[in-house]
């Protein structure tokens, strides 16, 4: 039984020693890790900072963007109604010119073919 007792005794020694091991690792990890943390903490706070100041120059540009599009806007409407309205007239007024024009040479006919109506009631339905 004493044979036992020492085994057991070797075998919770073995254990509490790889236990000890283990919880200095596991110190020396966290050390580092607090060590780090500070540097890690201050570039995410420079990253961010960054990125913010980004956001704000975005910002300016398309506020700029949407003034630029509020004027281009403007100045179409305005061109389509200086050149817009006296040109869709004046090439209403040279389509009727050529069509008068064309109908005289041509004895009135305007060159398109005429329709024929059915005759007799036959035709498709």
């Amino acid at each position: 039984m004493a044979v036992f007792w020492a085994v057991l005794v070797s075998f919770v020694a073995y254990t509490l020693l790889r236990l000890a091991r283990l919880l200095g690792e596991a110190s020396e990890v966290v050390r580092d890790i607090g060590e780090q943390a500070g540097p890690l903490l201050d570039d995410m706070n420079r990253t961010v900072r960054r990125a913010n100041e980004q956001l704000g120059r975005t910002d300016v540009i398309t506020k700029q963007v949407a003034g630029v599009t509020q004027n281009v806007s403007a100045v179409t409407t305005v061109m389509t109604s200086v050149v817009g309205g006296p040109l869709v007239k004046a090439a209403a007024f040279s389509y009727g010119v050529r069509k008068a024009l064309g109908n005289t040479r041509d004895g009135g006919h305007s060159g398109r073919p005429e329709l024929t109506g059915r005759q007799n009631g036959k035709g498709r339905r």
